[in-house]
């Protein structure tokens, strides 16, 4: 693995890269709250097929924070990778992963050119998620912490103690025995930078989705359905023991993006590149085969 700092359209992003680059390129985006170090596992069962290629995000790890909420909306989180990929010379395989999810999803709609493929791992594209959260049901009782993340102070409980509570957001019902040892402190390190931690919360702050208090559905809001649609070949890997984002976060899928694939990873949640690095680089791998 090599690591080095980047500029994307003036502004420096830490980038790690793996394997040969002339190899096809695949653009890893992580979630809330990783960073781009967050790819190792599965990115050393990759290297051999693809130039894995994993940014920190805008607000995460060593790369730029500015800032406003007004800076974390999804229009400049995609205009950040589609200056990366832009940089490479030729449309890439895009994976992302929980909120690196709603950026690839981004960069496959609104910039499709330069996207070949998508692959997306326990994320959700935007229609059926707002659906389901709208409905006041599993998913928007799962998903309660988003209004607590948005209000104001959030990232000062969040980083007390030790970011305690940071590591229990979503340990829940779900395994985070992989969140120990010297990668915690690798995390720990990331998470203590200058002005990351409101950085990272700054993306649920600039999201437009809104979330149902359980029990009380609220109306759908008006999205542009037609532009909203996955023209590329699309792979949806899900452990199945998610708890943070349900099935029912992905269902009618199909109708925004016609050409996909769903495969689920059994004995992994939410946290499935870390917990079944090897089974879900086997998926990737031979749906591109």
């Amino acid at each position: 693995m090599q690591g080095a700092m980047e500029q994307l359209d003036g502004q420096p992003f830490f980038v790690r890269r793996w394997g040969d680059p002339a190899l096809p390129q695949l653009l890893m985006l992580h979630g809330f709250p990783e960073y781009g170090g967050a790819w190792q596992d599965l990115a050393e069962h990759l290297c051999h097929r693809f130039h894995c290629i994993a940014p920190d995000q805008r607000g995460f790890g060593q790369s730029w924070a500015p800032e406003g909420i007004k800076n974390y909306t999804t229009s400049a989180l995609v205009a950040d990778m589609a200056a990366l990929i832009g940089s490479n010379g030729r449309p890439v395989t895009v994976l992302g992963h929980d909120w690196g999810s709603a950026v690839a999803y981004g960069l496959a709609m609104f910039k499709p050119r330069l996207v070949s493929h998508l692959v997306i791992a326990n994320g959700v594209h935007p229609v059926p998620f707002q659906r389901s959260l709208a409905q006041g049901g599993a998913q928007s009782a799962a998903s309660q912490y988003i209004p607590w993340l948005r209000q104001e102070g959030s990232e000062a409980e969040l980083s007390a103690n030790g970011f305690a509570k940071l590591q229990a957001l979503f340990a829940t019902h779900m395994d985070m025995s992989w969140l120990s040892g010297a990668r915690l402190e690798a995390y720990a390190t990331e998470w203590a930078r200058p002005g990351r931690m409101r950085a990272m919360v700054n993306w649920y702050r600039a999201s437009p989705l809104q979330v149902a208090s359980p029990g009380q559905p609220i109306a759908m809001p008006t999205l542009p359905l037609e532009r909203l649609r996955v023209p590329q070949p699309h792979l949806l890997l899900w452990g199945k023991d998610d708890t943070a984002l349900l099935p029912e976060a992905t269902e009618g899928l199909e109708v925004f993006a016609p050409d996909l694939t769903r495969v689920t990873l059994p004995g992994c949640d939410h946290w499935l590149h870390h917990q079944k690095p090897a089974e879900m680089a086997r998926a990737i791998l031979d749906w591109r085969a």
